[in-house]
């Protein structure tokens, strides 16, 4: 599986994602996922959402995803 078909399950189950997703072995993924729905979320709530996303594929051809979770405003760059 390569980044971008990553990429496009996760905005699929997520629309309102801002997704960036590295990989080069296409089978171990960085993401780092922007989205609203993490309001008020605790870190393994909002990764349980992505995962969701990504259903049987994760630990099949998605062996290992490290991932960044963050709301809008955790994005913002600091001023």
């Amino acid at each position: 599986m390569d980044p971008q078909a990553v990429k496009s399950l996760i905005e699929a189950g997520m629309p309102e994602a801002q997704v960036e997703v590295r990989g080069e072995d296409h089978t171990h993924f960085e993401a780092i996922i922007v989205s609203p729905v993490f309001e008020g979320k605790r870190t393994l709530q909002r990764h349980q959402m992505v995962y969701k996303t990504l259903g049987e594929k994760m630990g099949r051809e998605i062996h290992a995803l490290s991932m960044q979770t963050l709301t809008p405003e955790e994005a913002r760059p600091a001023s």
